[in-house]
């Protein structure tokens, strides 16, 4: 609990620091700035000069020059670039120069916020690290599921954004927790007279994916109050893997390394490249429409009952089986079936395409609702204070279009398995045939399904400023602010006791309903408990390994799944600004804050979910925890020099912050930072602190969450083979004795908690920048502004998750093995299935640096009646680096899919009257991926290697005095995702899973506002 003692001795060790920090410092600084003048200030004094606070720093300033490094984007400008939504504005590569960034595509993948939340990462160093703020006030967390820890940027108002200030620096000192990798700030209208209605169209020129948003604002002002607030409506369509040419057959893609020419692995079946839309990384044995059972070779066929060998199909290699697909044509063997695979060379020939597949979302719909108020209302009284308030409120309905595979596990002996497999013995239960061998795997492709989401979020905030009239010139702000993110999630999955229970097929008896018989056969638990109602397995037929499958069988199997996320977090904050003290170069400025917060999250899954009762998905514990903290900070800003012979400025600004948490204690963060102006023109500026991450909620008490990876991940999988490492195969040979070519058959479950009880703690940064910024006076005309900014972020004990690649290979590596401990404790195996767990927490461990320049620069000309606009930015990385275990080698990613080295964007036009006329362009330069996979490239027969990305853009505005339209076209010449081959990385269709392409094509777009 937060008590008024928790407090008194926040301040009194805050006090402490400060004054050790601030005093030796700030008495030599004052002396210089008392020391230096030979001539009186002349600069205007503060009421001449509108002040702002601009984002990295809660001083009021006037000057456009920030000490650290800021830009900004104005809504018109994301307008004419045809970006109609806060979220594709802050996920432009303007604002993350390239960074990958979580967005619709990512649907079928585990995210923080759950399916269909889109975040922010600055530096590309993780959405968690990215703070996210609204009128200089947090936004909260929203999403489903577990790992709600990040705002979604779906909630922002994108009607009544102004402009979007991006602060690319370190400030927890400033701002607490998450300012690691910099600061978003969402600038709101409050300016209304009257009201606005807006719409955007984004029309892609290949059919579906288009995006609509309409939306109106107003507002009015008063001598004493004000009052705005603006409600949106936006929508995407679904574009799925069909709907593109390039996502239609996700192929192999391979290289020879001698020749550089490409190959694919040819289906003999069709003579052409095949195709596997099924995985996201290409040919690896996953297979629909076969069946498996144990191995059948030209050496025991006889034994098995069989009278001639099994025929192979097309493309299989050797005489040994255990797969095997319909086809009717075969007589001999197994009659009706064909083999296609029996070991690591057959996985080609058994993956199979089903068309359903490509009804998968390649980017998933959503309808957002957003609504958004301010006012406020001059008290006259209390310091000519005003009351303020905000609320804003969000609905999210996403849904994502999946493909499910089905193992049906035929019992050993089942009257439903036919004469003709007879000899069927697949191995042990696996998980639904109630500890009774299995006699027949069939794998078949189910069909898709859906998942769906739907979340409230609101934030409301109320809070009074003024003067304070005891001390001239400073100012106080007193807020609290509530938010609630209320979050439903549904799925669908098969239910482990369902299929146990169906797979239980007995004859009938006299009084089982009629409608749960089938063939003379029903489930036995219809025989005890009749209120089951349960639909037995149907009859193993071709039919049935194809997919066709009776619908009350289906839905007795398959059933809706549901869970419930609640997000709440409340802040009670406190600044007070204003001059402490004047010096011949200015006034020196403070600023002394406290800030309480509490957060708690109560995620609970569908009960199936918790008991461990779905089929082949993740379960998952409820996840439910709080934590609080207080805080006290102070921010000083001294100016030491000002418009003397070679220091037009020089000022100083630093801030310290004190943070105490209930989670794992107390911490201080520090900022210091200089701006030196020889002259009006050039200015050079340098900041270096620390920042800190508080453990998100759910990483410190995220309920056991399992999940399932392929059974490829499986280290002992053909052990005994040429190359492997010996701890590996000696380790692996005394757990799987005399199975030197094991090939593992089940699903490597793994399971993740979450790190509270181990003592979690937060992840600290280093942040350095360095700058310089030249704006030359050449003539009213001609206006130039042109700035680097070199940074240097360094992220220790960061938190995260050792992963189940790690542990599994640094367990069978280790030649203790698991004498040793170390990681195999979190490693089991079944001694029955051979199924491998892995158990994989949340822990401070990890390195990351993030180091490199950003370039930006403004021009404006006048040309002829008109005037001509250039904006560049271009970042460029020279470090991307991290490493998993302190003594590892940092592990150098600078360059690699999804981690360019550069990543820049331009925008050219031409204003004329009421007419501006733009092209852009976006720019992010070849990867690499052969260092992140392990391979050389001079050997290797994949292409991990992408060129250059660009992507054009034409726009037009025409504005008149009461409406303005935008028309223009997006991705001009319709460039495709580059592609890269099957094998290592995560892919669509054929390119990286990476937010830096664009997977829509081509889209004419519109924008219009009338004023009413």
């Amino acid at each position: 609990m937060f008590t008024k003692n928790v407090l008194h001795q926040a301040i009194q060790r805050t006090s402490t620091s400060l004054i050790q920090f601030m005093l030796p410092l700030g008495g030599a600084l004052l002396l210089a700035s008392t020391t230096a003048y030979a001539q009186p200030n002349n600069k205007p004094e503060a009421e001449d000069v509108e002040e702002l606070v601009v984002v990295g720093s809660r001083i009021r300033q006037t000057n456009p020059n920030t000490i650290s490094p800021v830009k900004a984007l104005t809504r018109e400008s994301a307008t004419i670039a045809g970006l109609n939504s806060a979220t594709d504005i802050l996920q432009s590569n303007a604002i993350t120069g390239g960074s990958s960034q979580i967005n619709n595509a990512y649907g079928g993948y585990v995210t923080e916020g759950g399916p269909g939340a889109n975040t922010i990462s600055l530096r590309g160093l993780g959405a968690s690290r990215t703070l996210v703020l609204i009128n200089g006030r947090r936004v909260a967390p929203s999403g489903t599921q577990g790992a709600v820890g990040t705002p979604d940027l779906n909630v922002l108002p994108t009607a009544l954004i102004e402009r979007v200030e991006i602060l690319r620096d370190g400030a927890s000192s400033i701002y607490g927790s998450d300012a690691v990798s910099g600061v978003v700030n969402v600038i709101t209208r409050d300016d209304l007279d009257g009201f606005t209605i807006q719409g955007d169209v984004n029309l892609p020129t290949e059919e579906n994916g288009e995006q609509y948003r309409l939306s109106i604002a107003g507002g009015m002002n008063e001598e004493r109050f004000s009052l705005s607030g603006s409600f949106d409506y936006f929508e995407r369509k679904s574009l799925t893997l069909n709907d593109r040419e390039w996502t239609r057959c996700n192929r192999d893609m391979f290289r020879d390394p001698e020749t550089g020419e490409s190959w694919d692995y040819v289906d003999p079946k069709t003579g052409k490249a095949k195709c596997y839309p099924l995985t996201t990384t290409g040919s690896n044995g996953v297979t629909v429409n076969t069946i498996g059972t144990q191995a059948v070779t030209a050496d025991n066929y006889l034994s098995l009952g069989l009278t001639s060998p099994v025929v192979g199909g097309p493309g299989s290699a050797g005489t040994t089986f255990t797969r095997f697909r319909p086809n009717a044509a075969i007589t001999t063997g197994i009659p009706g079936y064909e083999g296609v695979g029996g070991g690591a060379n057959d996985l080609n020939v058994r993956d199979t395409f089903e068309p359903r597949m490509l009804a998968e979302d390649l980017i998933s719909p959503v309808k957002i609702y957003t609504g958004f108020v301010q006012g406020k209302y001059d008290l006259q009284a209390l310091g000519d204070a005003e009351v303020y308030v905000e609320l804003l409120a969000s609905r999210r309905e996403s849904q994502q279009t999946g493909y499910r595979q089905l193992s049906l596990d035929y019992r050993l002996g089942s009257p439903l398995i036919p004469s003709e497999l007879g000899y069927a013995d697949f191995g042990a239960d696996q998980g639904t045939s109630d500890g009774d061998r299995v006699g027949v795997r069939a794998f078949i492709g189910y069909g898709n399904d859906r998942n769906e989401q739907t979340i409230d979020f609101y934030q409301p905030t109320i809070g009074i400023r003024g003067n304070l009239e005891f001390l001239p010139d400073w100012r106080y702000d007193l807020y609290t602010r509530y938010s609630r993110s209320d979050g439903t999630y549904e799925g669908s999955s098969f239910l482990i006791d369902k299929l146990t229970n169906a797979s239980d097929a007995v004859a009938a008896t006299s009084g089982v309903d009629a409608s749960l018989i089938r063939d003379g056969l029903t489930c036995d638990i219809n025989l005890t408990n009749p209120n089951e109602k349960c639909i037995p397995f149907p009859a193993l037929t071709a039919a049935i390994v194809g997919g066709d499958l009776p619908q009350d069988f289906k839905d007795y199997i398959f059933r809706r799944t549901s869970g419930n996320t609640i997000y709440e977090e409340t802040i009670y904050s406190a600044i007070f600004d204003g001059p402490l003290v004047s010096v011949p170069a200015g006034k020196i400025q403070g600023v002394l804050g406290f800030e309480y917060r509490n957060a708690e999250i109560d995620d609970q899954p569908d009960p199936n979910s918790i008991a461990g009762n779905l089929f082949n998905l993740s379960s998952a514990a409820p996840t439910k925890g709080k934590d609080n903290v207080a805080e006290i900070y102070t921010e000083i800003e001294i100016p030491i020099l000002a418009d003397v012979a070679f220091a037009k400025e020089l000022t100083f600004n630093g801030s310290i912050r004190y943070t105490d948490y209930d989670s794992y204690g107390s911490d201080d963060t520090y900022k210091i930072g200089l701006i030196y102006s020889p002259t009006e023109w050039v200015s050079l500026r340098a900041t270096r602190g620390t920042s800190f991450r508080a453990p998100a909620l759910y990483e410190q008490f995220q309920g056991p969450t399992s999940g399932f990876r392929a059974s490829s991940l499986d280290p002992c999988n053909e052990y005994g083979a040429d190359g492997v490492n010996p701890n590996r195969a000696a380790n692996c040979a005394s757990e799987l004795p005399g199975d030197p070519e094991f090939l593992a058959t089940q699903g490597v479950e793994v399971f993740s908690v979450g790190g509270a009880a181990a003592g979690l703690f937060a992840e600290t940064s280093d942040n350095v920048t360095y700058g310089i910024i030249l704006q030359p006076e050449i003539s009213d005309e001609t206006q130039l502004r042109f700035s680097a900014d070199y940074f240097d972020i360094e992220i220790n004990n960061g938190v995260n998750k050792a992963g189940e690649d790690e542990i599994l290979d640094r367990c069978y590596d280790d030649p203790e093995f698991r004498a040793g401990g170390g990681l195999c404790r979190l490693v089991t195996r079944d001694p029955v299935t051979k199924q491998l767990s892995v158990s994989d927490a949340y822990t401070n461990l990890a390195t990351e640096i993030s180091r490199g320049i950003d370039f930006s620069t403004n021009f404006s000309q006048a040309v002829g009646a008109g005037t001509f606009l250039l904006d560049l930015s271009v970042t460029r990385y020279y470090s991307q680096a991290e490493r998993l275990f302190e003594g590892d080698e940092m592990d150098e990613l600078n360059g690699s899919l999804e981690k360019p080295k550069y990543g820049g964007s331009g925008d050219i036009a031409y204003e004329i009257d009421a007419w501006r006329f733009s092209y852009g362009i976006e720019w992010i330069s070849s990867m690499d991926g052969y260092r992140e996979a392990g391979e050389d490239p001079a050997e290797s027969a994949s292409d991990y290697t992408v060129p250059d990305y660009y992507e054009h853009r034409i726009s037009a505005r025409y504005q008149a005095d009461t409406w303005k339209g935008t028309f223009g076209v997006r991705n001009l010449t319709n460039e495709t995702p580059k592609v890269i081959s099957a094998g290592y990385f995560n892919r669509v269709g054929n390119a990286p899973l990476y937010s830096g392409y664009d997977y829509v094509g081509r889209e004419v777009f519109i924008n219009f506002q009338i004023q009413l």
